[in-house]
C-alpha cells in the first residue's frame, strides 16, 4: 500500500513547501540528519519525518510533516505508518526509547494510536544558537 524510503537531499525543496504551508518554521538542511523517512503511495509523497541518533539508547523523532495537497482517505494511516517506520529504524539500530516533542493535537493522537505514551506536558523548548 505505502512505500517508505530514506529522504534524499533533493526532497528538501518539497518538504520546505509543506512546512511553510503548515506554518512551521522549517529547519535548515544542515540541521537535518541523513536518517529521514518519506512515505509515498503510487509515486505521490505523502509525509516525512526524521530520526536523530544519539550515543545513548534514546533517539529523537522530529520534523514530521505531511503533504497538504494529499487529501485521500488514507492520509492518517500514512502518517501512522511513518511513525511506525521511524520506530522500526530506531529499534533496528539498538535504541530502547524513541522521544519526540509535540504540540499539534493530531500528531499527538497519531503517536498515541501507534503505542507512544504521554510524558511531560506544558513544557517549554529551550534553544541556544551556537
Amino acid at each position: 500500500m505505502f512505500s517508505a524510503r530514506i529522504i534524499k537531499e533533493e526532497d528538501y525543496t518539497e518538504l520546505l513547501t509543506w512546512w511553510k504551508w503548515h506554518r512551521f518554521s522549517p529547519p535548515l538542511l544542515e540541521m537535518l540528519p541523513n536518517s529521514g523517512v518519506m512515505i509515498s503511495k503510487e509515486g505521490v509523497n505523502i509525509c516525512a519525518g526524521y530520526i536523530y541518533f544519539t550515543n545513548s539508547k534514546i533517539c529523537w523523532i522530529e520534523f514530521i510533516v505531511s503533504n497538504p495537497n494529499y487529501r485521500e482517505l488514507d492520509r492518517k494511516e500514512a502518517i501512522k505508518e511513518l511513525i511506525l517506520q521511524l520506530g522500526y529504524i530506531a529499534k533496528d539500530n539498538g535504541f530502547k526509547v524513541a522521544y519526540t516533542n509535540l504540540k499539534n493535537p493530531s500528531l499527538i493522537k497519531f503517536f498515541s494510536d501507534v503505542g507512544y505514551h504521554e510524558g511531560s506536558i506544558n513544557t517549554t523548548e529551550m534553544i541556544s544558537l551556537l
